[in-house]
C-alpha cells in the first residue's frame, strides 16, 4: 500500500502545469454542465485541446484521436445549444436490439481499426506505442457510448464506464496522475448519471402507462 501511495505522491511532484490546467478545465466543463451553462463547451474545448497535446507526448494516439473527435462535437454541440436551447430535449429511452448490435460493433470494429492503425504508424514521425490493445480499446467503447449519448440512450453510461474503467491504470501507467483522478471523477458522475436517467425513464413509462 505505502508502495502505491508514494508512488502516486511521486507522480503528483512531477505532474506538469499544463495537466493540472487541463484537468481543472475538465472540471469545470463538468460543473457547468451539472447547471446548464453554455460556457461549458469553451472551457472543454480548451481542456481537450491541451489534453490532445499531453496524450500525444505519452504516445496515446488513440485517445489523442477520440479527444479530436470531443472537439468537434463540443463546437457542434455549442452551436446547436444556440440554435434549439429553447426546444424541449430528446426523451431519454432504453437502446433497441439494433442500438445495441450497432454499440458492440462500434466498439469491436473501432477496436481493430485503432489498433491497426497505432501499430502501423510511420516510426520517422511518430514514437511506437507500447499499449496499442489498450489504448485501442479505451477509444473504441467511448466512441460507442458517445454514439449512444447522442441518441439519449440509458447504457451510454455503460459503455462510457468501460472505457473510464480501463482508462485509470492506462493514465497512471503513463503518468498522467492527474488524468487517472479526473477519470475516477466521471467515472462515478456515469454512475450518477446511468441511476438518475433510468429514474426518469421509469418515471416516463408511469406517466404513459396512466
Amino acid at each position: 500500500m505505502n508502495h502505491w501511495l508514494d508512488l502516486f505522491i511521486e507522480q503528483i511532484k512531477e505532474t506538469t502545469w499544463l495537466q493540472w490546467l487541463a484537468v481543472a478545465l475538465g472540471i469545470t466543463e463538468v460543473l457547468l454542465a451539472r447547471v446548464n451553462n453554455i460556457l461549458l463547451y469553451p472551457a472543454g474545448i480548451l481542456g481537450t485541446a491541451i489534453s490532445i497535446f499531453l496524450l500525444m507526448e505519452v504516445h496515446l494516439y488513440a485517445e489523442s484521436i477520440l479527444y479530436g473527435y470531443y472537439i468537434v462535437m463540443s463546437v457542434y454541440g455549442w452551436v446547436y445549444w444556440i440554435k434549439k436551447r429553447d426546444e424541449p430535449p430528446i426523451k431519454i429511452t432504453y437502446s433497441t436490439k439494433n442500438e445495441w448490435i450497432i454499440s458492440l460493433a462500434i466498439s469491436i470494429v473501432g477496436w481493430v481499426v485503432f489498433y491497426f492503425l497505432i501499430k502501423n504508424l510511420p516510426s520517422k514521425y511518430f514514437t511506437p506505442s507500447n499499449v496499442p490493445g489498450w489504448d485501442a480499446l479505451v477509444s473504441s467503447t467511448a466512441w460507442a457510448g458517445m454514439w449512444l449519448l447522442a441518441r439519449r440512450k440509458i447504457e451510454n453510461w455503460i459503455f462510457l464506464n468501460v472505457s473510464n474503467f480501463f482508462a485509470v491504470p492506462l493514465q497512471f501507467y503513463k503518468k498522467l496522475p492527474l488524468f487517472a483522478m479526473l477519470t475516477i471523477f466521471l467515472f462515478i458522475i456515469a454512475i450518477w448519471g446511468y441511476f438518475e436517467w433510468k429514474k426518469q425513464v421509469e418515471a416516463e413509462r408511469l406517466v404513459v402507462g396512466d
